[in-house]
């Protein structure tokens, strides 16, 4: 039997995960937790090969730092980044990291078995982009690259000439894109926008 640990805070979505592995007669729960902090010590302690790893977990832990850390010194166990959090930056980061799949609890078209199972038969299930969200009068895929660089300083609260300087870029380009995002958005000022933006979690500082 694949032996799987589950990193997530919140209980029920825990109950539901086990209630799940229980169920399915090829895999075995060896924990259901709520720290991502401890769940190295878990692959210390018992044999791992598979785990269920929230992205924010409790006491602000990062599923995703504590996967890269797992990653490093144990790169056979396969992990599964989960999360119902839209952060654009999460799929992205889960790769660079080497996670093996990546799944959406709320809006994803497969279930959370198959995802394990294709991941267990040694194939990488992402999905083909994050949750659409209506930032606005836009949709979160119209902004481009730099314009999502731009917001994430914005959000985490640097002022124009910091962005230029963290980007290399002009103060009027940093201007440039500003201005794009809030024409795209249809907000007057940044203030509305970094509202619904941290509202929507299209983007969580320090994430």
């Amino acid at each position: 039997m694949t032996r799987v640990l589950v990193v997530d805070d919140q209980r029920t979505v825990r109950q539901y995960l086990e209630t799940i592995i229980d169920a399915s007669q090829r895999y075995h729960l060896v924990a259901a937790i709520e720290s991502a902090f401890m769940a190295e010590m878990y692959c210390v302690n018992h044999d791992v090969d598979l785990i269920l790893m929230d992205v924010y977990t409790a006491h602000r832990e990062s599923g995703l730092q504590a996967a890269q850390e797992i990653k490093e010194k144990y790169p056979h166990v396969k992990i599964i980044i989960i999360t119902s959090l839209p952060e654009h930056s999460f799929i992205k980061k889960a790769r660079e990291i080497g996670c093996e799949s990546f799944w959406y609890k709320d809006t994803s078209d497969l279930s959370l078995l198959e995802v394990m199972d294709r991941t267990m038969a040694n194939e990488s299930v992402y999905p083909l982009e994050t949750p659409i969200l209506q930032i606005g009068n836009a949709q979160s895929d119209e902004f481009t690259k730099r314009e999502l660089e731009v917001l994430r300083h914005l959000v985490a609260g640097l002022t124009q000439q910091e962005i230029g300087e963290q980007l290399f870029i002009s103060h009027s380009t940093v201007k440039y894109h500003i201005n794009s995002i809030l024409s795209k958005s249809g907000y007057h000022n940044t203030v509305r926008l970094l509202i619904d933006v941290a509202e929507q979690k299209f983007i969580i500082p320090d994430f």
